[in-house]
């Protein structure tokens, strides 16, 4: 049997040969298709993408898709429609200055010439994401990019795309099931590389800070770098030293204030610690204020090292930390998207290098 988004493409261009639709007509809507045959968007769109290819209709961006003149103009058409600069979806969890601020720019300027970028957030809600992609979808982007809401989970609106062949990124997600390109940080090398930057400094005793909605596989990866740091160094982990309770991804006021508190009891109990590694920037803002308010300063009592950090001015503190390369990121997703486009949807897994930025908030141990 063929495929449906086929079956639905015979189906109109049979009713254009027989001039039900005639030349200027408006054909239905993705949306009106969609209802009619109870399939998704998706499924219509790559019907009337299909359609337009072979110059039978024309699509009006906003307006909707037109039966063409079946005669010389059919080439002009086409060449409208391959001129013509394609929509894309951007959906992110969430977005601040440590990160997501340098991947939209470079999103931007990377589809500069290509198209447009409509941006959504998530806020790491399933159901919102649900709504968000379907709203897209209807709207009539020509590909998606996304931060997914959940690692361990992946939405039905995500494997629709993944089915359908639609063009699809995932960013700093994957999903072991899932046949879809992710272009993410070299997660596990980045948390690799700070566990050795705190061995050169001579802190064995550190502790991990991550955040409590840990089921992510950027968290995963970063804590399996931890793992693999240790055991070449053949040194023991201690994991009572780490704390996952800290709230994530989206605090309140209130639940800074028990963030705080539950990291400075953290360090009561675990006088040993010399140095904390946050897995998030976040966290170690709150690890500092945490710090300070036992009257011990950073890093001459305690070193701390995070993932991220943005900006700052001589005047404030510059956390030793991660970076993510989010201009390489952004790149490379929409050279993907674009690759899609023209029908080349060969699955990779992108990991792209992080380094190392040296701040003011790690110091060599004092022994």
């Amino acid at each position: 049997m063929k495929p449906l988004y086929e079956q639905i493409y015979e189906s109109l261009k049979q009713d254009i040969k027989s001039a039900k639709y005639e030349v200027g007509d408006q054909v239905p809507s993705e949306k009106e298709l969609s209802t009619y045959y109870n399939v998704s968007t998706i499924t219509t769109k790559k019907a009337l993408e299909k359609l337009a290819n072979e110059g039978l209709v024309y699509r009006k961006r906003g307006r909707g898709t037109f039966v063409a003149e079946n005669t010389s103009e059919v080439d002009h058409v086409k060449k409208d429609l391959t001129s013509e600069k394609l929509l894309f979806g951007l959906v992110l969890t969430g977005f601040d200055e440590s990160f997501g601020n340098d991947l939209i720019a470079s999103l931007e300027e990377a589809s500069l010439d290509k198209g447009f970028i409509i941006l959504r957030r998530s806020l790491s809600i399933p159901s919102r994401e649900d709504k968000v992609i379907r709203e897209l979808l209807e709207y009539g982007i020509d590909g998606l990019i996304i931060i997914p809401a959940k690692a361990e989970h992946y939405s039905l609106e995500i494997l629709k795309m993944v089915v359908n062949k639609f063009p699809l990124v995932l960013i700093d997600r994957s999903f072991k099931r899932l046949a879809a390109t992710t272009v993410s940080t070299d997660n596990k090398q980045a948390a690799k590389m700070g566990i050795d930057h705190l061995f050169d400094l001579g802190h064995e005793n550190i502790g991990v800070l991550i955040p409590k909605d840990n089921d992510t596989t950027a968290i995963y990866d970063r804590i399996n770098g931890i793992m693999e740091a240790f055991a070449e160094k053949k040194i023991v982990v201690n994991r009572e030293l780490w704390c996952s309770d800290i709230k994530s991804p989206h605090p309140t006021d209130g639940d800074l204030k028990k963030d705080i508190e539950t990291i400075k009891n953290h360090l009561r109990e675990n006088p040993e610690i010399t140095a904390l590694f946050a897995l998030e920037y976040n966290i170690a803002l709150l690890a500092k204020r945490a710090v300070e308010q036992l009257n011990l300063m950073v890093p001459e009592d305690i070193s701390i090292l995070c993932f991220d950090s943005p900006p700052r001015n001589t005047l404030e503190s510059n956390f030793t930390h991660i970076e993510q390369d989010e201009e390489v990121i952004g790149r490379l997703a929409i050279s993907k998207l674009i690759e899609m486009q023209k029908g080349d949807f060969t699955i990779e897994d992108i990991h792209v290098p992080a380094k190392l930025v040296i701040g003011d908030s790690t110091k060599k141990l004092d022994r």
